[in-house]
C-alpha cells in the first residue's frame, strides 16, 4: 500500500467549465501552486514552511500546493512577501510582467 506525500507539491488538473470564471479560478489557482513548489523545491516539509511564511493551516496550505484552491487577501500578500516567485507569478497574472522587471533592477542597484 503506498501513501500520498503529505506537504508536498502535487498539482492537479481539474476539470474545466464553460464558465470563464471557474477557468480563470483554476489558472490562478494553479498558477500560484507551481510557483510555491518553486519557492520551496528541496524542502521535505513544504506546507509547515509555507504555513510558517502565512499563519495559514496547513490543511489549507496543502490545498495552494496541490492547486485546488488559491491564497487570498493578506496570506496573497505573505507569499509574496516571501516568495519572488509568487510575486512574479502575480503580476504577470496581473498582466503586469513589467513591474518585475523594474523590481529586477532596482535590486540590482
Amino acid at each position: 500500500m503506498s501513501f500520498a506525500r503529505s506537504g508536498g507539491c502535487a498539482a492537479k488538473g481539474r476539470g474545466r467549465t464553460t464558465n470563464g470564471r471557474q477557468e480563470s479560478d483554476d489558472r490562478y489557482a494553479e498558477e500560484i501552486a507551481a510557483a510555491l513548489c518553486r519557492s520551496v523545491e528541496g524542502s521535505s516539509s513544504a506546507a509547515k514552511v509555507v504555513a510558517s511564511w502565512t499563519g495559514a493551516n496547513e490543511k489549507t496550505v496543502k490545498n495552494w500546493l496541490s492547486g485546488t484552491y488559491g491564497p487570498s487577501g493578506a496570506h496573497l500578500v505573505a507569499l509574496a512577501r516571501h516568495s519572488d516567485e509568487v510575486l512574479a507569478t502575480f503580476l504577470a497574472l496581473a498582466g503586469r510582467r513589467h513591474l518585475m522587471a523594474a523590481l529586477d533592477l532596482a535590486a540590482m542597484e
